[in-house]
């Protein structure tokens, strides 16, 4: 509609006119939802929450929450299920939180795998701890999509206006730093913000730093530990491991950084680190450990399912020449996506004369279902069925279900976390195992300590189990 300028009246524009309107709006909410909506989900952006908060900041409303609602392992989920699913599996999530809020609640996504949840009135923490458990619970029950059976968690962070936060920023924040406590704790759990967590917080990025500087100035560095024959103690290759000499020059155990890096998107520097440095070490570990014994390097699951990655792992394996000395050891979340790991990364590590390895075999659920697809060359039994096996009878029968799927399948077998006599003792007795790993027989030896054990083999040519039991154990 236009004004006529005589009358002040108003009267019918063209049709060409209202078109132009029509299209004009329609841009307009197009521009609107795109700046304030999730596409997918149709749920506000952070932008909406941000302006809801401070809104309710000026009226002087309180107490107030915010809680942070983070899918575990979606990554893993889509790369299983693929991405349409998981995105299907997203709006079934929205919906089911959606439908059991307050009206003065708001539900946002702030990004693929997060929602952000505002709770107003938060009431008293009693009440509040009562909503957040319930919304816990909701998320874990079965979802299904696509004619499948879902299940999945959230790991959960609340923060609470005011005490844990002036303004939107700082509870965000300080939810962030609750869900990670929540996440490290256990997934699909929930934590709320206090004091502790900050202290926690700073105490990390300051590990994050510490670990960004050694890698930088080249603290991280090889240990190698010897796989061993377990009825001749003879060493029949060895492990690459990482160990992290921090700058007071304490070795940190890899419990310690190794998840940190793959938190930080550090694990792809260090992986092609600790393989350089392998192949550049491999005149002293044929001194010490034989020029026949083959060398395994750890592969992450993610890594594993990356060809890019993978495809220059196995060019710098080729233009070693030592290719064929080299076992990849993968854990089985690997083989999730089985059909794409067959096809396209295994013939690529072959191609080169390399071989593959299960490690950590027996804890994922998807052990045998990769076995009937995939070729591998080893099994690497998780320690957790090794560690007083003499006094397990079913991890006994594991193991033997293990050995015989590996003669089956033409697959060696490897055992690890060997650290007592009467584990050793039972395996040599009781099982057909060859080759075994752990303290038992030695630690995980740095360069300088690999001369000394090549040193004391030519003085005494003992067996390396009665040769590094003794430093091993002190």
């Amino acid at each position: 509609m236009v004004a006529d300028a005589a009358t002040d009246q108003r009267v019918p524009a063209s049709a060409a006119e209202t078109a132009h309107d029509v299209l004009e709006d329609d841009a307009h909410q197009n521009l609107m939802r795109l700046a304030f909506f999730d596409e997918l989900t149709g749920l506000p952006n952070k932008a909406v929450v941000d302006r809801s908060v401070r809104e309710l900041i000026r009226a002087g409303e309180a107490p107030f929450a915010l809680v942070l609602i983070n899918i575990d392992r979606f990554r893993n989920l889509n790369d299983y299920f693929g991405h349409e699913l998981g995105d299907d599996l997203i709006v079934k999530l929205a919906q089911r939180l959606s439908g059991r809020l307050c009206d003065t609640d708001l539900l946002g996504r702030l990004n693929s795998d997060e929602f952000i949840l505002l709770l107003s009135p938060s009431g008293d923490p009693d009440d509040l701890t009562k909503v957040i458990d319930q919304l816990s619970d909701r998320i874990k029950e079965p979802f299904f999509v696509e004619g499948q059976e879902i299940l999945t968690s959230a790991s959960l962070g609340v923060s609470r206006f005011p005490n844990d936060g002036a303004d939107f920023g700082g509870l965000l924040t300080n939810a962030q730093r609750a869900m990670r406590r929540a996440k490290a704790t256990a997934r699909g759990s929930v934590s709320y913000h206090d004091v502790a967590i900050a202290d926690a917080d700073a105490a990390q990025s300051r590990l994050e730093q510490r670990l960004r500087l050694a890698i930088r100035d080249r603290r991280v560095r090889v240990a190698f530990q010897p796989k061993v024959d377990l009825h001749t103690g003879e060493v029949g290759g060895a492990e690459v491991l990482m160990r992290w000499y921090d700058e007071d020059g304490i070795i940190q155990p890899p419990g310690r950084f190794l998840e940190l890096a793959a938190d930080l998107g550090l694990m792809d520097d260090l992986t092609r680190f600790i393989l350089a440095e392998s192949i550049q070490s491999i005149d002293r570990f044929n001194e010490a450990f034989g020029a026949a014994s083959p060398i395994s390097v750890n592969i992450a699951a993610n890594q594993a399912g990356n060809a890019a990655f993978m495809q220059s792992i196995v060019d710098e394996l080729d233009a070693s020449g030592f290719a064929h000395r080299f076992i990849l050891e993968i854990t089985e979340e690997a083989f999730l996506a089985k059909r794409a790991f067959q096809t396209t990364i295994v013939p690529m590590i072959r191609k080169v004369g390399a071989r593959v390895s299960i490690d950590d075999f027996g804890t994922g659920y998807s052990s045998l279902s990769a076995l009937a697809e995939i070729a591998v060359d080893e099994l690497k039994v998780d320690r957790s069925f090794i560690t007083g096996i003499h006094n397990r009878p079913r991890a006994q029968a594991v193991l033997r279900s293990i050995e015989l799927l590996g003669r089956e399948l033409d697959i060696a077998v490897v055992v690890e976390g060997i650290e007592s006599e009467e584990e050793l003792t039972y395996l040599r007795d009781h099982s057909q195992v060859r080759y075994g790993q752990g303290f038992y027989f030695a630690k995980a030896m740095h360069l300088p300590e690999m001369r000394l054990a090549e040193a004391s083999q030519h003085v005494g040519r003992a067996p390396v189990m009665g040769r590094m039991a003794p430093a091993a154990r002190s």
